[in-house]
């Protein structure tokens, strides 16, 4: 029998090494641009067509490449980072395995352009398929310039699970916004399609964020520093009044990389606890440093994965600063018991008050044993209260008038009457839950979440009918969505549209709301509609299904927004109408996402737990 295992040829070995580093457009930019960083840029350009898959190029003022050193740096695990294994145990930089440029190379069509400051004439390098196919001299500005054209150009079947060019190019603008957070230093420009959609000049921490998310993280933002012999941390945390349901505005950095940490989230929500309604979350920057001996960066091939030493005080330091910043900024507004709203009291003079002993007067006539007892003054109860006594005597004729015909009938008939009247009677617990009697027993219905339920089959049948009735707003609201929103904005216009809300797109991420569906006044239309264009579709469903799991989802979401809150008290009018309109409804027991809405208690269930 012959041998069976063989040498893979270094095409294929390539296309496997790129597989965990090229997943999307998103990873090239994330790998040329961090590379522009660590070569001591201070200004990177980002120009994309069709959101990176006919082109990206980078362009930055480093330091550039030597000739040699240009077509060096598309060879598998070159790099300039590390020279020795005591290297891995103190990184400063974001790469390292010199992985990034031979794998793009072997996915795609890469020039290079680059040139030092001591060099009169530049080097451009041209590789593709891992092979470098030209190189020659050029002249060129100081840094580098990478074009990578037609991604996945050898892997047709990567290439055709690529997703829109709104959802790519979202992508891409959050991994832009990951480098750019943590160097506000580096002026950053994002060009697509000719047109720039993206212009970050240098400035300090907290203005980078506004330019990022938007003006509005102005007023959101708490400032959170803390310096110990472990960590060091630093950044800002969001208000109460900052949390969505759906915030992509979360961010940990350590030691200038970008990292995912579900166990220091948990300290950073832990503080927000009862304070912010249940499934909402604060966003947050925060940044860590720590020595770069006690974390271990090389875990995945993303970088995004990073293991800690000393974890757990870790975490107890980040929990401790992040609720001592709530506490501080968030308090109450503290009331001064001795100042504010001080009644007048008259001190107490005793020279010029005199002190007299209280006497007590006794009616020697009064007796309580007679039947018709007299009081001082005179005068019986009769004539002392007898309008009193016949306004009584009407109200209660008045009160007995319903029930007067009911002396004529059997008893079969009035227990009927009874029952039905009952059957119409509902009232509230704790302006949470409404009660109602049914045929069957005791009906406890949740107010909220049988809203919800009503809402949903409302918008739903709406949007198949192509009726949703908008109102239009008195003053456009105006507000900024973040990069990386603003990109996959286009993908939802119409099925927004198709929900009642009536919006302008004005460029640059700026949005315009002018119409919103009947019942949203006065809801925060800018996180509602943040939550909308992150609705994802059900990648189970087939395509044909995908834009109606869509549109259910956005449904979902406007109709909890729109329905009435735990608290609200509801007129018994309001109750009946909710409880018939939820009866009416498809499925009334349970919400869209499968919560239960009733609970009904039978005659011999409360006899069971009576007995």
């Amino acid at each position: 029998m012959s041998d069976i295992i063989r040498l893979l040829p270094e095409s294929v070995s390539s296309q496997i090494a790129a597989g965990e580093v090229v997943q999307r457009p998103a990873s090239v930019v994330k790998e040329m641009v961090e590379n522009a960083v660590d070569a001591g840029a201070t200004s990177i350009q980002v120009m994309l067509s069709d959101a990176g898959r006919t082109s990206i190029r980078i362009i930055d003022n480093g330091c550039g490449m030597s000739e040699t050193d240009a077509r060096t740096a598309f060879l598998r695990h070159a790099t300039s980072k590390i020279h020795v294994s005591e290297d891995l145990f103190s990184l400063s930089t974001f790469g390292f395995r010199g992985e990034a440029l031979a794998s793009i190379a072997a996915v795609a069509q890469v020039e290079l352009c680059t040139r030092r400051e001591e060099d009169e004439v530049g080097t451009k390098v041209c590789a593709a398929g891992a092979d470098i196919v030209s190189q020659e001299p050029v002249a060129c500005p100081k840094g580098c310039s990478f074009t990578v054209k037609n991604l996945f150009y050898n892997v047709p079947a990567r290439r055709k699970f690529l997703k829109s060019n709104q959802a790519e190019m979202s992508h891409i603008m959050t991994e832009i916004q990951r480098v750019a957070l943590i160097h506000p230093e580096i002026a950053f420009e994002v060009y697509s399609q000719g047109d720039k959609v993206l212009d970050l000049p240098e400035s300090p921490l907290k203005q980078r964020i506004m330019n990022l998310f938007g003006k509005r993280f102005d007023k959101m933002l708490l400032p959170v520093q803390v310096d110990t012999s472990i960590v060091r941390v630093n950044g800002f945390v969001g208000t109460l009044d900052s949390v969505r349901r759906k915030c992509s505005e979360q961010f940990f950095f350590v030691n200038g990389r970008f990292m995912r940490h579900p166990y220091f989230h948990k300290a950073v929500l832990e503080p927000y606890e009862n304070l912010v309604p249940e499934g909402e979350q604060p966003p947050y920057f925060i940044f860590l440093e720590v020595p770069a001996e006690s974390i271990d960066v090389n875990i995945h091939p993303a970088k995004t994965e990073i293991k800690f030493a000393e974890e757990q005080p870790v975490w107890k330091i980040i929990n401790a600063v992040v609720r001592e910043a709530v506490g501080r900024f968030e308090s109450m507004p503290s009331i001064d018991f001795d100042t504010e709203d001080m009644p007048d009291i008259p001190v107490y003079d005793a020279s010029t008050r005199e002190v007299h002993q209280p006497t007590v007067r006794v009616d020697s006539s009064f007796n309580p044993f007679k039947s018709t007892p007299q009081r001082s003054g005179g005068g019986d109860w009769t004539a002392l209260f007898g309008d009193i006594l016949e306004k009584k005597s009407e109200k209660e004729s008045s009160l007995e008038e319903p029930f007067a015909g009911y002396a004529s009938q059997s008893p079969a008939q009035l227990l009927s009457e009874v029952t039905r009247e009952a059957e119409r009677m509902c009232f509230q617990i704790d302006n949470r839950f409404i009660v109602a009697s049914d045929s069957r027993g005791l009906l406890v219905v949740d107010q909220r979440r049988a809203h919800i339920r009503v809402l949903y089959d409302q918008y739903v049948d709406q949007m198949q009918s192509h009726a949703v009735p908008s109102q239009g707003l008195l003053f456009p609201e105006m507000f900024q969505l973040s990069a990386a929103d603003a990109a996959l904005l286009p993908d939802f216009m119409e099925d927004i549209a198709a929900l009642g809300f009536d919006i302008s797109d004005m460029g640059r991420g700026a949005v315009a709301v002018h119409g919103v569906p009947s019942g949203l006044e006065g809801v925060d239309y800018e996180k509602l509609i943040v939550e909308l264009i992150h609705v994802d579709g059900d990648a189970s469903v087939a395509e044909s299904e995908l834009a109606k799991t869509k549109r259910e989802q956005m449904a979902l979401r406007i109709a909890r927004s729109a329905a009435i809150r735990e608290g609200q008290k509801l007129s018994e009018d309001e109750m009946k109408r909710l409880i018939s309109d939820l009866m009416a409804s498809s499925v009334p027991a349970r919400t869209p996402d499968g919560k239960s809405i009733m609970v009904l208690r039978t005659s011999s269930d409360l006899s069971r737990l009576l007995s």
